[in-house]
């Protein structure tokens, strides 16, 4: 009989390998691509490929190995970082690439009951803004527009 010893590894485990099945089932019909020239189905598939690897390693790991027990679930972080998503994905196309991802970080920072809007604060999201502009827009070329049609005049 099987003994769930790390409760917290298992449950995680069980959560990434759930995202990565319903990820390769959401894109199993999309086109796979190569790693020069990617098809849509590229990304989402290694993600949830991953995904269910990491899974099935950290549900190993919470049989064998003694670990934490489940405590309460913060249903206000789980709540407010799954609203930034949300609101990233509705933001993009009308505000922006930059407005999204302001709005992303900062939701998603309000789960957290250590995180304090200062100086530091600003300047990494000033960081982690301009970075993603130059990954994902100039060194991938991925159409996302900077600013959206909302903020244009």
């Amino acid at each position: 009989m099987l003994r769930i010893r790390g409760q917290k590894d298992f449950g995680i485990g069980a959560i990434y390998f759930g995202l990565g099945l319903a990820g390769l089932i959401i894109a199993r019909d999309y086109t796979f691509g190569t790693a020069g020239r990617m098809g849509p189905g590229y990304f989402p598939t290694i993600i949830s490929g991953l995904l269910i690897l990491f899974g099935l390693v950290t549900l190993s790991r919470g049989l064998l190995r003694e670990g934490g027990h489940l405590e309460d679930i913060n249903w206000k972080g789980a709540a407010l970082v799954t609203l930034s998503v949300c609101a990233f994905g509705f933001l993009l196309e009308g505000a922006g690439l930059v407005i999204a991802l302001v709005t992303l970080v900062l939701i998603s920072a309000a789960a957290s009951d250590r995180f304090r809007l200062d100086a530091g604060a600003l300047l990494g999201l000033v960081a982690l803004v301009a970075f993603c502009i130059a990954v994902f827009v100039y060194g991938l070329g991925l159409p996302m527009p900077l600013l959206g049609d909302w903020l244009r005049l």
